[in-house]
């Protein structure tokens, strides 16, 4: 559901620039975000943001952190966010989208 979504996060890393299929799955989902609203935040480090997520549980499939949705946990026709965090990654995503 785009309405409980608040961010998405795509993440590469250098040797994923030469990778076509994904930047045309980056450019779909970049796309539906658009149309959506929701904020957009490219980010580079596969390695440290999978050590910041954690590891799998065992024997659990691998992770693909490509594409990573943040969702809101309330109710979608809600405008209140319950996370300071997510409030100010946000903003921080409102202000660059004005920059650029």
């Amino acid at each position: 559901d785009p309405d409980s979504v608040v961010l998405c996060l795509l993440a590469t890393d250098e040797e994923d620039e030469g990778d076509i299929a994904l930047q045309i799955h980056f450019t779909l989902i970049q796309a539906f975000c658009c149309d959506n609203d929701i904020h957009i935040l490219r980010v580079s480090g596969m390695q440290r943001l999978a050590a910041i997520l954690g590891e799998p549980e065992p024997g659990a499939e691998p992770r693909d952190l490509h594409c990573l949705l943040v969702t809101n946990p309330q109710p979608p026709h809600t405008d209140a966010w319950k996370s300071q965090g997510l409030a100010e990654v946000a903003s921080y995503c409102a202000e660059s989208r004005d920059k650029n």
